[in-house]
């Protein structure tokens, strides 16, 4: 199954963006830190370069990543031209008090307090702009819900110390290239339901943590390791449906409830800190899909 998910409100929305990234100083880009890459939209890099402005990539969600996967993944942005990249959880008061003094050194043109320092925040929906933003001006004006794409319009803001910051809709792009990322997208929750089926994504999602993260799976479910080593993904959701008594009617495993259970595990963190990609798995997956090779993770795993 390919996924792709494209309300019809993004279409005005990026425009809109495009017309305030002229006004713009700094693009805050919200990532998930679980997908870096997977959930940085290729939209927002083109406006950002029409337009030459710098960004703070803000990997969100950073307390449910690996932490070594993140670390790999801070290097990598850091190492980008007009980028800095900061790991941090929009739920703490404490790392989002850092982030207007990353966006003043990313501007030391605006340091003078003679001028505005105008911040933009983007990324995909679901990633944790809106919490952000409410974090950033200690006070509720972003809507907030735990389903993609709840802010439908942007607000801008005075952020004192000479700052405005501009909040925006959460932006997909039209078509994703690589089925994985979809996958990958849908498992972290930033596409909304009606665009996938559960099942399809909890079998890809056990797959790649049968491969990654078999520790964690063993002691969430209470799956001997040795009984691991000969499931996939659609023998996990199917061992969690009888851990966890998910039974329809005649008593056939109920596979959707599971599917449901195993997501829920995931998205919350309680399976443990768990990262689907790594700029080495991401390098590894692009070369491949260049060259038209099959991958690994066609049958057990993600591109990342």
């Amino acid at each position: 199954m390919s996924i792709q998910w494209f309300p019809g409100h993004m279409t005005s929305a990026r425009k809109k963006a495009a017309e305030t990234m002229a006004l713009t100083d700094v693009v805050i880009e919200v990532l998930d830190a679980r997908i870096p890459e997977a959930s940085s939209n290729p939209m927002i890099h083109e406006l950002r370069r029409h337009r030459q402005r710098v960004c703070l990539k803000v990997l969100n969600k950073a307390d449910l990543a690996d932490p070594v996967a993140t670390r790999a993944w801070l290097d990598f942005f850091n190492s980008q031209e007009g980028v800095k990249a900061v790991a941090l959880s929009c739920k703490k008061p404490g790392d989002v008090a850092r982030v207007p003094g990353l966006c003043q050194a990313l501007a030391p043109h605006r340091n003078d307090g003679t001028k505005l320092l105008r911040i933009m925040i983007m990324g995909i929906p679901n990633v944790g702009k809106s919490t952000l933003m409410n974090a950033l001006l200690k006070r509720r004006v972003a809507k907030v819900g735990d389903e993609p794409a709840v802010t439908k319009s942007q607000q801008t803001f005075d952020l004192g110390s000479h700052m405005t910051i501009t909040d925006t809709p959460g932006l997909m792009w039209p078509k994703i290239a690589h089925d994985s990322d979809g996958f990958m997208l849908a498992a972290s929750h930033a596409i909304g339901r009606n665009a996938v089926i559960d099942e399809e994504v909890a079998t890809f999602l056990g797959d790649l943590l049968l491969e990654r993260y078999p520790a964690l799976l063993a002691a969430r479910y209470g799956i001997a390791p040795e009984r691991l080593e000969a499931l996939d993904g659609v023998g996990l959701i199917e061992t969690i449906a009888a851990r966890r008594g998910c039974r329809l009617k005649g008593g056939a495993p109920d596979l959707e409830k599971a599917s449901q259970i195993f997501l829920n595990d995931y998205r919350s963190g309680v399976l443990g800190r768990i990262s689907l990609e790594t700029p080495e798995s991401r390098r590894e997956m692009l070369s491949a899909a260049a060259s038209g090779a099959p991958r690994a993770d066609e049958t057990v795993g993600p591109d990342a």
